[in-house]
């Protein structure tokens, strides 16, 4: 796993999203395979956590006042933060998908899938590998 996780420890995970109820359903959902090390509601407090906690996955909202998550993302890439991005968010269409791969990202999935997809794309990205929301793929 990426970030020093061994196979014996669930993989640390710090939550971005301005919405407190997504905060809340990600972490309730991820609860039970993630460590959630924090919880951030906007894009400067994401990258002062980040920097702090040193997370091994960073689930991450694209839109957010201020600072969305794409440029939050080419932040952490740019200051070299080995975090495993999965974003989580409204937008379905692909030239998101391929913005948030640009920035970094290795997870995307939509936010009415986050119960039965954020666990694995978290997993998945913890790993190393890709995970695009299903709904997306079978366009």
């Amino acid at each position: 796993m990426q970030s020093g996780t061994t196979s014996s420890e669930c993989p640390r995970v710090l939550l971005v999203d301005d919405n407190l109820d997504m905060l809340e359903s990600a972490a309730a959902v991820l609860s039970s395979g993630f460590e959630i090390v924090g919880r951030a509601n906007d894009g400067r407090a994401a990258l002062e956590a980040a920097g702090k906690l040193h997370p091994d996955v960073i689930v991450l909202d694209i839109s957010m006042p201020g600072m969305g998550g794409l440029e939050v993302a080419s932040r952490l890439r740019a200051a070299g933060s080995q975090a495993a991005v999965v974003f989580l968010t409204v937008h379905d269409d692909e030239e998101f998908v391929r913005a948030a791969s640009d920035a970094g990202g290795l997870g995307y999935v939509l936010k009415p899938r986050l119960v039965s997809e954020l666990p694995h794309a978290a997993f998945e990205a913890s790993e190393g590998r890709r995970y695009v929301s299903t709904s997306l793929l079978r366009r």
